[in-house]
Order: structure tokens, then sequence, then C-alpha cells
């Protein structure tokens, strides 16, 4: 789904990231200390409720691969979800199309991003890798659609990339993943000031620290955020070694400032064990929390 390169910044990211290697997977050592669940946030503006049961909801659907029916009777719901929800077709993809939402405001916007297709593999239904990141934004937006912006504020606008994950392992990532966002982000370039994209955020045991290529600064405010709302462990200081080939690739190259929330690693990467017994309902509510009070710093 990813490739994952050791490099230090943006110049770097695009140098590199076409002969990154593939991070090992796995949870760490068997010595290293079980971490702990994710702490309940002391806000409540993101209802985590509402968005588990949304996670579930996907999931009961089974596999959802890029082109498939059950993705295509996904996107129609995903789309009547989204404040001024709609389609837009990925070119050069036949079947495939992102969903997309926005709340009015100036340019540039601000965008908050997850992939909504899971990967083709027997029986991987994609609780953490597809699901979680689909219900938060679903639910960021309904809360985000009730608060009093601003005169001024930036656009807001949501979006479920269809084809992230790569058709042919045997091939380079980039040739046959990421295609639903690098469509978005040729087709939209200069639109867009900010993006956050919200990948594997709500597995049981939460712990997402700063992707490599993602900006220092919005990943410090971030930070900040979740420690407002309680949810700072969920949050901690360091960088998880390297770089990730994601959604927020594309952007990158384009300028935009971006941050990716992904735990790596993940030990149910690809593995049929990516199932509800792999996330909680609280994981979900930190990450919701903190970057729902990320995001009002962001028109501030």
């Amino acid at each position: 789904m990813r490739r994952v390169a050791l490099i230090g910044g943006i110049a770097a990211v695009i140098a590199a990231a076409l002969v990154a290697g593939v991070l090992a997977l796995g949870g760490g050592s068997e010595d290293e200390p079980a971490r702990p669940a994710a702490a309940a946030p002391r806000a409540d503006r993101f209802d985590a409720g509402g968005a588990f049961a949304e996670l579930r909801r996907q999931v009961e659907l089974g596999p959802r691969p890029a082109g498939s029916r059950t993705l295509r009777t996904l996107g129609r719901r995903l789309r009547r979800e989204l404040p001024r929800g709609r389609f837009e077709r990925v070119p050069g993809h036949p079947g495939l199309r992102n969903v997309v939402g926005r709340i009015p405001g100036t340019e540039p916007a601000i965008a908050i991003a997850a992939h909504y297709d899971t990967k083709n593999l027997p029986g991987f239904v994609g609780a953490n890798d597809g699901a979680a990141g689909t219900a938060a934004v679903l639910w960021l937006a309904r809360a985000l659609s009730r608060m009093e912006r601003p005169a001024g504020a930036p656009e807001l606008r949501f979006l479920l990339f269809d084809g992230e994950e790569a058709t042919d392992d045997d091939r380079p990532f980039l040739e046959t993943g990421l295609r639903g966002s690098t469509a978005y982000a040729r087709r939209h370039d200069g639109e867009i000031g900010t993006l956050i994209l919200l990948d594997f955020i709500a597995a049981e045991r939460l712990t997402i620290r700063r992707e490599t290529n993602s900006d220092p600064e919005l990943w410090s405010r971030l930070r900040a955020a979740a420690r407002r709302v309680g949810a700072g462990a969920a949050f901690p200081a360091g960088d998880i070694g390297g770089g990730i080939t994601d959604d927020h690739y594309p952007f990158l190259r384009r300028g935009v400032r971006a941050i990716d929330l992904i735990q790596w690693p993940y030990e149910c990467f690809h593995r049929r064990c990516d199932d509800l017994s792999a996330v909680s309902e609280r994981s979900l509510d930190a990450t919701g929390e903190a970057v729902l009070e990320f995001v009002r710093t962001l028109w501030r």
C-alpha cells in the first residue's frame, strides 16, 4: 500500500520516494512494554459513537477494493453524508471516483482526507486501513458544519480518495497506487494550502508519531491541540523513523503543507486481523477530538 524511505524533508521526498524501500511490519520487540489504550479526551465535540458506528458499518460490508460494486455502493452513501457531496472521476481509471465535500470559505482551502478503498485481499476488511479514516472525515465534517466560523475563514474540503491501494505489488507503488489523490492534486493544483490525511488512526493501542515527511510546524500544532483536549498521550514526541508515500505525497510534490496521521508500524497491516478487534471507539475519539481542535486553530 505504501513505500517508506529514510528521508528528511519535502525536497528529499521528491527526489527519493521512487526508490523507497518497504518498512518491515511488526509491533515492536518482545521486550517492549505494551502501550496503554488511549485515554478518553476531555473535550466532547466529536461524536465518537457515531463515527465508530460508521466504521463498523463499512467493515460489515466486507472487502471494498477499488472498482468493486461494494465500493461503488458505499461511495453513493458517503456522497450523501458529506456537505455538498459529489463525485469526481479519476481520469485514466474507469470506474474509480473520489467522493468530495466542502464548506464554503476563502482559498487556499484546508483539506481533511482519507482513502475509502481497501486492499484487494481475500477477507481483508480494513477496519483501521480505510474505514477509520473515512469515518473520521465524515464525522469531522458534521461537527465542523455546525461550528460558527469567523468571516474570511478558509474553505474546508473533505476528500475521500478512491484507488489508494496498489493493484500490482510487483511494480513500483506509484505506478498503481495513489490513483485518486494524484488525480485530485493535479486537477486542483493551487487551491489547497493545508492537507490533513487520516490513515491508521483508531488502533486499540493508539500511538501516532510524526510521519517524517509531515510538515513539522503543523505537526507541532496538532500535538498542542491534542494536549488541550486531553489526547496528548496518543501523539507522543518523535518521528516514526521513515517517510511514508501515502495520499499526502501528490500534494507535497505541489508545495502543499501536509501531515499524515498514521500509526506505524501497524501489526495488522494488510492482514485479516485488521478487523473490529484491532480498533477502538476511544482511539477514534482521541484522534477526532485532536484533529477537530487542530482545524479550529487553522482558521483563527
